[in-house]
């Protein structure tokens, strides 16, 4: 594995807030301590009733005549599973949705969850990074849809967007994050528990969260975002591309891993920056540069109560066809072991196929318990995976959980060619372009959502894999696009974005 030192040296002074230093988390903590968070918790009950529903992206869609304007789709859960008949179709066409569907707006290109105003029921955050706004092209922002008793709507609808200067080009919305990452009033921690949001753009990170005493459903930017600067010596920057949240460290607050390329003198190498959650945004803390990106994921590989972070490296540099490495949480204030625990690839012993160079093993990943032993198992996509000679045709593996980590012990690897699989390898399927674990019934068994965005040249298609007390299983696959769902499907690239 090849070791970024140089760029991950100086990626503590990456991230600034207010244009100064990082600074370390303050000492006050709230009374409750924030849970590990992994796959343990999910954050996306949007109607209340307890069970994990699916939201998914369609940012290619034509809407209204308005080609690449883009939707998502909400699939609700119940003691019956993953429903595709209770579902709810949003775009910026929708009744009380703000804006109006356009030309390349790509809206659902990210997706998020959290409960934003602590009513008990999940609300969605939607990026739409190809957003026009002022004359600006691309300056993109993001809407939030509120949770009730009906799941969502578009009737009381939030928009979010750049509360700074607006700029071309900067693509707000292009990732997005909620967890409890702070407080929102520092001098009483405990007094509004509710999730905040992190919205990227392509070189800064902003947050916005709902003020103490403020009516249900308002939201507002945090006092300081939190922005990229250049990572000296190297006269590098860095694009962000991906967010993910877990706790880290032993304290009451949700920890945020930002995942990137470099740019600038030395381009396309993958980068991740953690900053720990403190009481108020201001005293966010640099939790460490790591090797790898830009794909993260959290959970507690190693089951000792403290999430970890899972970093796919398909960046320039990266092991041949892309790696997964692991980095524990240390059980303390310092957060994540600076030191991989585990390093994988396809040539790892144990793990199916072999490496080859464009396979981009490890550019999405998701956790869960797949066989019911209580162990988190880990999904891992490469979309860029050759099935024979059909090129970028995209398949997904799985890694089992284990006593103290991961293990290939157990590892399997899906593709549509497999006899049991429904449809059939094509070159640029780009199948395992987003991988979703979600037990949708509660039975302590996680299946697997696989998407191919370039299914049917890119109208896109999602696979649900069943798991079993052995783990996934082929047999049983079945499969949906946006026209099961009662949306438009042409070019739709349907589960470009699945929320984890």
């Amino acid at each position: 594995m090849r070791h970024f030192t140089s760029v991950a040296l100086a990626a503590v002074a990456i991230f600034a807030l207010g244009g100064g230093t990082v600074s370390e988390a303050s000492a006050v903590q709230a009374a409750t301590p924030f849970p590990s968070i992994g796959w343990q918790q999910r954050n996306c009950d949007y109607d209340g009733n307890g069970f994990d529903d699916v939201l998914i992206g369609a940012p290619g869609a034509t809407v209204s005549g308005a080609t690449g304007a883009g939707y998502v789709t909400v699939q609700y859960s119940s003691s019956s599973g993953l429903s595709t008949t209770k579902k709810s179709v949003l775009h910026q066409n929708s009744s009380g949705v703000p804006g109006g569907a356009e030309v390349g707006d790509g809206f659902g290109q990210a997706v998020a969850s959290g409960d934003l105003d602590n009513d008990g029921y999940d609300d969605a955050i939607v990026g739409i990074p190809g957003e026009d706004l002022a004359g600006l092209s691309n300056a993109g922002g993001a809407i939030v849809f509120w949770g009730s008793p009906t799941g969502l709507n578009g009737a009381d609808s939030t928009w979010l967007e750049d509360p700074g200067q607006l700029r071309a080009g900067a693509n707000f919305g292009r990732a997005i994050e909620a967890a409890r990452f702070f407080a929102p009033d520092p001098s009483n921690p405990d007094a509004h528990p509710r999730d905040s949001i992190a919205v990227l753009e392509n070189d800064t990170l902003l947050f916005f969260t709902a003020p103490p005493g403020a009516a249900a459903q308002q939201l507002k930017p945090a006092d300081n975002a939190v922005q990229a600067l250049d990572a000296a010596p190297l006269e590098t920057g860095f694009a962000l591309r991906s967010l993910s949240h877990g706790n880290y460290n032993e304290d009451s607050w949700a920890d945020l891993a930002i995942s990137g390329v470099t740019t600038g003198d030395q381009p396309g190498i993958g980068a991740t920056q953690v900053l720990h959650g403190a009481p108020g945004v201001e005293a966010l803390g640099d939790g460490g540069a790591f090797d790898g990106g830009p794909a993260v994921v959290s959970s507690d590989f190693n089951q000792d109560g403290q999430d970890d972070l899972a970093i796919g490296d398909t960046g320039v540099g990266s092991p041949v066809g892309g790696s997964v490495s692991v980095y524990l949480g240390k059980g303390d204030l310092s957060g994540l072991d600076p030191t991989p625990a585990q390093t994988w690839t396809q040539d790892s012993p144990g793990v199916p196929g072999a490496a080859e160079a464009g396979d981009r093993w490890g550019a999405e990943m998701s956790s869960g318990d797949t066989n019911g032993d209580g162990l988190p198992d880990l999904a891992i996509g490469a979309p860029g995976e050759d099935i024979g000679s059909v090129s970028d045709a995209g398949a997904v593996w799985a890694l089992r959980g284990a006593r103290g980590g991961l293990t290939a012990t157990g590892a399997r690897s899906f593709d549509q060619n497999h006899p049991d699989m429904p449809g059939g390898a094509e070159a640029l399927d780009r199948w395992g372009g987003q991988v979703r674990l979600i037990d949708a019934n509660k039975d302590g068994l996680f299946g697997l959502l696989a998407a191919a965005p370039g299914e049917n040249t890119n109208d896109g298609f999602v696979w649900v894999i069943p798991p079993s007390s052995s783990g996934l299983v082929a047999r049983g696959t079945w499969t949906y696009d946006g026209v099961r769902l009662g949306a438009p499907v042409v070019n739709a690239r349907f589960g470009a974005a699945i929320d984890e």
